[in-house]
C-alpha cells in the first residue's frame, strides 16, 4: 500500500453551503496526520490546467460558516474524454499527489470513478449537493441549508399570500429529486407540493382550492420541484380552472447560497475527516456516506446510481396538516 504524503482536493459541480466546512476538515485532518494538501481551483477544469494552491492551516481559517467554496467550482463535461482525463492524471503526478478527494455530487463522482478505476489514482468522494441524491447516504452536505433558505423565503411569501388572499405557486430546485420541495412544503405549511417522483392531479387540486375558499381558506401555497413542472404552467392552469388570482415565485439559485446550517457544518466536518481516514487506510473508488448517523464507505459506482427515496408519509402528513 502506497504511503499517502500529499493529497489533492477539488470542489466540483454545483456549489452548496457546507463545501467550505468540508474543505476545512480535509485540510486540517490531513495536517493532523502529517499529510500535505494541494487544492485545485475550478474543479476538474482547474485540475487539467494545474491551477493549484498549497493549503495550510491558515488557508482554511474562518471558512466553516461561509457559503460557496473558496476553491471555486465549474462544470467540465469534456472530462468524459480520455484525453482530458490523461491530462489530469499528468498534473496529479507532476504535483506528486498520492490521492485525490472530490467534494461534489453525482456528476463529479462519475469523473472521480474514472480517475480511480481507469487511471489508478486513489480517490475518495465527499457528497455535497443540495438535491440529496447520492445513493447510499441518508444526507448530503448542503441539502438542509437549501431547505432552510427556501423556507425563509416561503415564510415571507405566506405573509403576502394571506394579506392579499392569493394563491402562490413557488418553484424550488430539484430536477429529479423532490427532497427540497417536500421538506420545505411540510415545514412551511404549504397546501400542496408537486414532486418528480409522484404523479399529480391538477384537477383535484383545483377542486380542493375551490372547496377551501367555500369554508374560508383565503390563501394557498403550492410548492413545485423544477423537475415536476414549471410553476408558471401550474399557476396558469389554476387560474383558468378556479378563476382565482395566482402568483408565481421562482426561487432559483438563491437556494445554493447562504450560511450553512449547524447540521451541514457538522456533517461536512465528519465527512472531511472520514475521507482522510479512508485514503490513509488505502481505500479508493469510494465516497463517504452516512446511514442512521453512522459513517460508512460506498463505492462510487453505486453512489451515482439513480434512486428514489421520497418519503410518501411526509406528503400524507403535509396534506393532513393543510386542512
Amino acid at each position: 500500500m502506497r504511503k499517502i504524503k500529499r493529497i489533492g482536493v477539488i470542489t466540483s459541480g454545483g456549489d452548496c453551503s457546507g463545501m467550505n466546512a468540508a474543505l476545512r476538515s480535509v485540510v486540517r485532518c490531513a495536517l493532523y496526520h502529517n499529510v500535505e494538501t494541494i487544492g485545485f481551483y475550478r474543479a476538474y477544469k482547474g485540475l487539467v490546467r494545474n491551477e493549484s494552491v498549497r493549503l495550510g492551516r491558515r488557508s482554511v481559517s474562518n471558512i466553516v460558516g461561509r457559503g460557496g467554496t473558496i476553491l471555486k467550482t465549474d462544470r467540465f463535461p469534456e472530462f468524459k474524454e480520455k484525453s482530458w482525463q490523461k491530462k489530469a492524471v499528468s498534473v496529479i503526478h507532476k504535483n506528486k499527489i498520492d490521492g485525490m478527494i472530490v467534494i461534489g455530487g453525482d456528476g463529479s463522482f462519475r469523473a472521480a470513478h474514472k480517475l480511480s478505476s481507469v487511471w489508478g489514482i486513489p480517490t475518495i468522494g465527499v457528497p455535497a449537493t443540495i438535491d440529496n441524491d447520492i445513493n447510499g447516504s441518508d444526507f448530503t452536505i448542503g441539502s438542509f441549508t437549501a431547505v432552510n433558505v427556501a423556507l425563509e423565503a416561503i415564510d415571507k411569501i405566506r405573509d403576502t399570500a394571506t394579506s392579499m388572499e392569493r394563491i402562490f405557486v413557488i418553484e424550488v430546485m430539484g430536477r429529479s429529486e423532490g427532497f427540497i420541495a417536500l421538506h420545505v412544503a411540510l415545514a412551511g405549511g404549504a397546501e400542496d407540493v408537486l414532486l418528480p417522483e409522484m404523479s399529480f392531479d391538477i384537477d383535484r387540486m383545483c377542486e380542493d382550492i375551490k372547496e377551501g375558499r367555500k369554508i374560508g381558506k383565503i390563501s394557498w401555497i403550492i410548492v413545485v420541484a423544477e423537475g415536476a413542472g414549471k410553476a408558471e404552467d401550474v399557476a396558469g392552469a389554476i387560474s383558468i380552472k378556479t378563476g382565482f388570482e395566482t402568483r408565481v415565485v421562482v426561487l432559483g439559485h438563491v437556494q445554493r447560497g447562504g450560511i450553512p446550517s449547524a447540521f451541514d457544518r457538522v456533517l461536512a466536518s465528519r465527512f472531511g475527516a472520514y475521507a482522510i481516514d479512508l485514503l490513509l487506510a488505502g481505500k479508493t473508488d469510494k465516497t463517504v456516506a452516512v446511514e442512521a448517523n453512522r459513517l460508512k464507505a460506498v463505492s462510487l459506482s453505486t453512489a451515482v446510481k439513480a434512486v428514489s427515496r421520497i418519503d410518501t408519509s411526509l406528503y400524507d402528513l403535509m396534506k393532513i396538516l393543510a386542512i
